[in-house]
């Protein structure tokens, strides 16, 4: 692999394609060369597609759900187009030159139903449609140059009551060539022809042509919005040959003409998809005299066109060229928002977004595609470094996607990205940003009791008993964390396209709430447990953070005096402990202390309450590395047990602040939140920007409220959860920590014997069963779970005890209530807050899983079904969990995740999902026991079949035949073979027998089926001896004497299929052995009487057959 080359730093935004609608097209049976896609449109809640046969597939952007289906026998679909002020109207143009005018009737939950059809182009093609941004009007352009307007009545009240009016279509004018693009923007349509642009007044009908220079061939125009709180006029843009485009006035005078030629002489940037790994040519090309087909409107700064050759967008106000990409044969685009939906020539689509480069990195990076987000990082380096994305894009994340990248195929990719980290300031690294962030905001001064006084240079110096002062002083540190928090973007770049970005100021008045939730997003792991409804309290936590920055600061100077070598060492060693204590994960806010004034010299008692638990976790450590410990169960039992019982001794101290007896302790904040396991750091609040811009005065009660919500003590209960640490742990001792806690979850290791001063053993936990030991361990030592690997531990050693996976559930949903997104998923439908989840939530993310829950809980078995959009992160054992007092929910989900892979991958994708084997039983156990007909229908009173019974249709039928047909011991395959049969499944139960090569019991069913197209043609049940031939002659004629049924289970025997007797087989017989050897076996068998004259003409025949096929001798 080479090195990816770097893209200049200009370069801010580039398209990408998060998801591919390729699955959709075939699901709609549009990737064939039979039908095809021949037209698009898209609104807020629709993507139209018009086919080749008269179709319109009506999609909702929510899920991408097919929703509607619109026929049409007029021809092909040529033109869509959707209503955007009203989702519920959509207009189409045929090929046969009629527009049609659909009401969807959504609100009313009614039938779509044609409203009007206009022939008034018909005969002619219609080349362009454009919906009136105000009322019920479509205009309508054709190949001839002639634009009518279809008016429709706008009274709902109206149609509901009577049948609909509409207005006579109004012709509108009739320009001198072929109508190239309509578009419509308070009350004037603007007309583009092949020679110029026409600008008609709707209302008073009048016409202006734009411009005095005409033009040969197709050039767009579109309105350009304007700021309506700015005073802003709209503008119109009209493009011109060689790369030029008009900028007009509302009135239609040419203002000045923008030349784009040379600026498009750069070379064009990669689209990140992962249909093909980016690449960037350096080499600057010649310029482009380009012919733009059609000018879109796109975001609120920007303006799209595009040729045969790539997609343009510019800045049209600025003069500038915000990108141009590669992206071959586009026949068609519509745009919403920053969306792009791209028609190529051979009908397939292309899902594109304009993005910022940060933005992109962000979501491919929720999205698990790590190579691609590695490979547009080190593209867009120059500009994610010089821009406020960096603050958002911080090291830990970096460090997190290098971690994920194959050293053995993505070697020089992971280099470019360490460079790429030495090249980031060290904001979430260094302490020296800490400092001197400090040291630019505040300064302090120490008394004669040797106690430091906070300075606030913002606020200016006041009078210590002044409680303002305090308060000052409070918001000081506020705004100084606020310099450091990251601003994510919203999904919707409109801001972005402009050519400044100021990042938000910050308000000098209050504290707000939009500070406390910025705090999970610092690159820096800043203990930020000062929020506290009293001001002293605030205060106190500023002066501890001061204090402890003081006291490295005095420790790294004695080291001064020091030799060399002894310098460099303590620095590093100081280095070190502090930034251990700034990524610190657990540290939990103080309750108690609401001391003003603290002495710096004071050193932090909880360091000595941690060195038994260090020592013995260092020991502990070190013995586990012994194989002889390692492979020696009990060995490892005890060492856990020993190491357990310190664990508690440490954890059960009272004097902890904030702590309770029962060992619980205060909510987290989302900083403890988020960064308690690794591969939660992602999580990106994207509305964190919005609720920036809510009132104040709704952000000093908000606030207030949070603080007291944090600062409140939890009285002891058994039912509260440990889901941060009590104290400040150390990173280093956290990862030994979280390694021994989750091997004792694993190893059910999960009560500590501590010897008494009698010398016996005293089991402190032993007092419940195994699953309340379990709950009770997950609720005490939550903090320090490494909670992917509990949550597979529970999955195997708890399977039967839903109680425990009920604990750790509860104990995830605790740790994502502190966030937004879990607050906000508690209001709108499925789509809404699935696309929440997908957006917000990371998906490693182990907090995934309690979102799933929220969702099942909401919204049921449908809810299921979407989870499908999740594997691998949320597993079929998990949904196993989620639902275990409902078996068929779950059912119906591993049913549609197997039927979500293409017909030759479901196999090896089933048993891919086989972890551990014994759920292969339990499946097909559950998968015969659900969809299933009464037994009674498929078994007689002895357990026999009853005939045709195997033709009975099964629910999950072809999940069964996937699991049995699946390579498995002989063991299981009888296993499985033995439910098949006890629950009637015979399809199933004589593949089986086929695969344990137990014919003759096989054969009996096959009578008691009376099916003989089961041994017919290819079929592997021909008896192939003449031992079995006679078995089965008997057993058809023992079944022959028995009274047969009246009916058969389908109906009548005569629709039914050919039955097994003995003629039937005799003639099968004559035709595998030849009629001579068949007539000599049936004698032996004294069957001969019962053969019929067919039986004896069929057999002349065959020897006819037989003699023309011997050679001439």
């Amino acid at each position: 692999m080479t090195f990816v080359p770097v893209i200049p730093e200009s370069y801010s935004h580039v398209l990408a394609e998060f998801d591919s609608l390729d699955p959709l097209l075939s699901a709609l049976r549009l990737d064939s060369n039979r039908l095809k896609c021949t037209s698009i449109a898209v609104s807020r809640k629709w993507l139209a597609l018009g086919t080749s046969g008269g179709g319109l597939n009506l999609i909702q952007r929510e899920g991408w759900k097919h929703r509607l289906f619109l026929s049409h026998k007029e021809g092909a679909i040529s033109q869509v187009a959707c209503c955007l002020h009203d989702d519920d109207y959509v207009a189409v143009a045929t090929s046969q030159g009629l527009v049609v005018v659909w009401e969807l009737n959504q609100e009313r939950r009614g039938k779509p139903e044609r409203i009007c059809v206009s022939s008034e182009h018909k005969g002619r093609k219609v080349t362009a449609l454009c919906w009136d941004t105000a009322i019920l009007r479509v205009f309508v352009g054709d190949h001839l140059g002639k634009v009518s307007a279809i008016k429709l009545n706008t009274s709902k009240q109206a149609k509901a009551a009577a049948t609909f009016v509409m207005f006579p279509v109004q012709t509108i004018t009739t320009v001198d060539s072929c109508v190239v693009q309509l578009d419509y923007l308070d009350g004037r349509l603007l007309i583009s022809s092949l020679t110029r642009s026409f600008l008609c007044d709707t209302e008073r009908e009048k016409f202006w042509k734009i411009g005095n220079k005409e033009r040969d061939g197709e050039y767009g125009a579109c309105f350009f919005p304007g700021r309506s709180s700015a005073g802003q006029q709209p503008l119109i843009y009209c493009a011109r040959p060689g790369s030029r485009v008009w900028e007009v006035n509302f009135d239609g005078e040419v203002l000045s003409t923008h030349q784009f030629k040379k600026l498009l002489s750069s070379p064009p940037l990669p689209v990140i998809t992962l249909r093909s790994e980016p690449q960037y040519d350096h080499t600057v090309g010649a310029s482009q005299s380009l012919s733009f087909p059609k000018l879109l409107h796109l975001s609120e700064h920007c303006m799209l066109t595009w040729t045969e050759r790539g997609i343009y967008i510019f800045i049209p106000q600025n003069v500038q060229v915000l990108l141009w990409s590669e992206v071959k044969d586009i026949q068609d685009v519509a745009v919403c928002k920053n969306e792009l939906f791209c028609l190529h020539q051979n009908g397939k689509i292309s899902h594109l977004s304009l993005v910022s480069v940060e933005r992109c990195v962000e979501r491919l990076l929720r999205k698990g595609l790590w190579t691609l987000a590695a490979h547009a990082l080190c593209l867009f380096q120059n500009s994610v470094i010089a821009s406020r994305g960096r603050k958002s894009l911080t090291v830990d994340k970096l460090e997190h996607l290098k971690s994920q990248l194959d050293l053995t195929t993505s070697s020089d990719l992971i280099s470019q990205l360490e460079e790429l980290i030495l090249k980031f300031e060290p904001l979430d690294s260094a302490c020296s940003s800490r400092r001197s962030s400090i040291s630019s905001h505040e300064s302090f001064s120490i008394l004669d009791s040797g106690i430091y006084r906070i300075i606030s240079s913002r606020r200016g110096s006041q009078s210590d008993g002044d409680s303002c002062s305090l308060h000052s002083q409070t918001l000081s540190e506020d705004e100084r964390l606020k310099e450091f928090m990251s601003h994510p973007e919203d999904d919707q770049p409109d801001q972005c396209c402009s050519s400044h970005g100021n990042e938000d100021t910050v308000s000098l008045g209050a504290v707000t709430f939009e500070a406390d939730k910025s705090e999970t997003f610092l690159p820096f792991g800043i203990p930020l447990s000062f929020r506290s409804p009293s001001p002293l309290v605030s205060l106190q936590a500023v002066k501890d953070s001061v204090s402890s920055f003081v006291r490295k600061t005095t420790e790294k100077i004695g080291t001064l005096h020091t030799s060399p070598d002894l310098k460099v060492r303590a620095e590093a060693r100081s280095d070190e402990q502090s930034c251990e204590e700034e990524v610190n994960p657990g540290t939990c806010p103080k309750e108690e202390d609401t001391e003003v004034k603290k002495e710096v010299t004071s050193q932090p008692p909880k360091e000595d309450k941690f060195q038994e638990l260090k020592i013995a976790t260092t020991e502990a450590m070190t013995k586990l590395q012994d194989p002889l410990v390692l492979f020696e169960p009990k060995s490892l039992r005890m060492i856990l047990q020993e190491w357990l019982s310190q664990l508690d001794k440490t954890f059960a101290m009272k004097d902890f602040s904030g702590v309770s007896d029962a060992g619980t302790a205060p909510r987290p904040s989302n900083q403890e939140v988020l960064l308690l396991d690794e591969s939660t750091k992602g999580i990106l609040d994207e509305d964190n920007g919005k609720e920036e811009r809510s009132s104040l005065g709704q952000e000093e009660t908000v606030d207030q409220t949070a603080c007291e919500s944090v600062s409140s003590v939890r009285e002891p209960s058994d039912d509260l959860f440990r889901i941060c640490s009590p104290c400040h742990i150390a990173n280093g001792l956290q990862k030994d920590l979280a390694e021994l806690t989750t091997l004792c979850l694993e190893l059910n290791v999960l009560d500590s014997e501590v010897k008494s001063t009698h010398g016996h053993v005293d089991h402190t936990l032993q007092q419940g069963s195994p699953e309340i030991l379990a709950c009770q361990f997950l609720k005490k030592y939550f903090f320090l779970l490494d909670l992917k690997r509990a949550k597979e531990s529970i999955k195997l050693s708890y399977s039967n005890s839903p109680c425990v996976w009920g604990t750790f559930i509860e104990g995830l949903k605790e740790m994502a209530s502190s966030n937004p997104t879990y607050m906000e998923m508690e209001e709108g439908d499925l789509p809404t807050r699935l696309k929440l989840v997908d957006e917000s939530v990371p998906f490693d993310s182990p907090l995934l899983i309690a979102y799933a829950t929220q969702l099942y809980e909401k919204f049921g078995e449908s809810a299921l079904r979407s989870l499908i959009k999740f594997y691998p992160s949320i597993l079929p054992s998990d949904v196993m969990q989620l639902c275990h007092l409902h078996p068929a929910r779950f059912l119906a989900y591993l049913d549609s995740l197997v039927k979500s892979r293409p017909e030759d991958q479901r196999p090896s994708f089933l048993e891919s999902l086989l972890q551990p084997e014994s759920l292969r039983l339990d499946w097909l156990l559950l998968a015969v026991s659900h969809g299933a007909p009464p037994s009674t229908t498929t078994m007689d009173d002895e357990g026999n079949p009853r005939p045709h019974s195997h033709l009975f249709s099964w629910g999950y039928s072809q999940l069964i035949l996937h699991l049995i047909k699946l390579p498995a011991d002989f063991t299981t395959k009888e296993k499985m073979t033995d439910i098949c049969r006890s629950h009637g499944f015979w399809p199933g139960y004589l593949t089986l027998c086929l695969e344990l090569e137990r014919r003759r019991e096989a054969l009996t069913n096959i009578v008691y089926l009376d099916d003989m197209s089961l041994m017919e043609g290819d079929s592997d049940w021909i008896p192939g001896t003449v031992e079995e031939w006679k078995l089965l002659l008997h057993l058809v004629q023992n079944q022959s004497t028995k009274p047969a049924p009246l009916t058969s289970p389908n109906g009548n025997f005569s629709d039914g299929p050919s039955p097994i007797n003995i003629e039937n087989v005799a003639l099968l017989l004559a035709k595998a052995m030849g009629p001579d050897r068949a007539w000599s076996l049936l004698q032996e068998c004294g069957l001969t009487p019962e053969l019929s004259e067919r039986f004896t003409r069929t057999c002349d025949i065959l020897r006819i057959a037989e003699k023309r096929q011997r050679p001439n001798g």
